[in-house]
């Protein structure tokens, strides 16, 4: 992660990590820096607290936060890809407003499944002024999202978190009547069991180099984190995602944009097709590169193009 030029051309972590930076903004990471064979600095990305000071510090020296912590065990994002969902958003508004971004504080992004680290809201209000929805089936990480936010005073009145109470649903609930998204996204949970994500987290132990046996050294073995409403769910992302699809057509006229990540490429012929049958008038795939991951997320909107011009004449003139 010391090379991440193919990032977003806005992303601030595009020429990869100031170690330098990060430690004399969080002191906490010094010890975790160490001097690689290649003579880099970086740390290692097996080490759970490691991994979790340098958010912080990329919280603290690029979004202004002064206070992040998160409960244990819990999802521990990678912060550049995360902030590069937020920028490819950006540029689908972007085009949709005639080439121009929207800054204004009108701009109202949901992000389903907010989690415990509340990370989308963070970067998109700290990025681009926008007032974030997010919601979560678990209480336990909305109190965290909730903490995160009242200890930062800049993002009090930009984000709010709210408790889906039906985890049979995702809009329906959430939604209400009188309101309007300019944007929504979601990081899905993609396995369709336990068996499925710990198999999934194996194989980024060994991409690490760590054995088995090495796991339970008591600095290993949080280095992913994640619950189960965050990494499985019964069918994996596809029956979500397909799941996001039917609920939107109910919010088709409330929503300008509605968005998922999707993890893995073959299910996007599904997910196309699924859209198709719900009439959704413009679907986009867009593709994102972290170094040498290929990651994207699909778009779809169910307004035609006077709709759209309409849409963004009353909320980003």
């Amino acid at each position: 992660m010391t090379n991440q030029s193919k990032l977003h051309t806005r992303n601030k972590h595009k020429n990869g990590y100031d170690f330098t930076i990060l430690c004399e903004t969080h002191t906490d990471l010094k010890e975790y820096v160490h001097t690689n064979k290649y003579d880099t600095q970086t740390i290692d990305f097996a080490n759970n607290k490691a991994v979790l000071a340098l958010n912080y510090a990329l919280l603290k020296a690029y979004y202004n936060v002064t206070y992040w912590e998160i409960p244990q065990n819990s999802l521990c994002p990678p912060i550049p890809g995360r902030a590069d969902y937020i920028h490819y958003l950006a540029d689908l508004l972007k085009e949709t407003n005639n080439g121009k971004i929207p800054h204004k504080q009108t701009i109202k992004a949901l992000d389903i499944g907010t989690g415990a680290n509340c990370i989308y809201p963070i970067i998109g209000a700290s990025q681009y002024k926008w007032d974030f929805v997010g919601t979560d089936i678990s209480v336990a990480s909305l109190t965290s999202a909730n903490s995160i936010i009242d200890h930062n005073e800049h993002l009090k009145n930009k984000i709010q978190v709210i408790h889906q109470t039906d985890k049979q649903q995702i809009f329906s609930g959430v939604i209400e009547p009188e309101h309007r998204y300019d944007i929504t996204l979601c990081n899905p949970p993609f396995h369709r069991s336990a068996q499925e994500a710990a198999s999934g987290t194996e194989r980024k132990w060994k991409n690490l180099g760590i054995q088995s046996a090495d796991k339970t050294d008591g600095k290993n073995n949080l280095n992913f984190g994640g619950h189960h409403n965050e990494l499985w769910c019964d069918g994996g992302e596809l029956k979500f995602i397909k799941q996001m699809i039917l609920e939107s057509k109910r919010f088709r006229s409330q929503v300008l944009w509605f968005t998922c990540l999707v993890s893995k490429k073959e299910h996007l012929k599904a997910l196309q097709l699924a859209l198709k049958k719900a009439k959704s008038y413009d679907i986009k795939i867009i593709k994102m590169t972290q170094g040498q991951k290929v990651s994207r997320f699909i778009a779809w909107s169910f307004l035609n193009k006077d709709e759209k011009q309409q849409w963004c004449s009353d909320r980003f003139s």
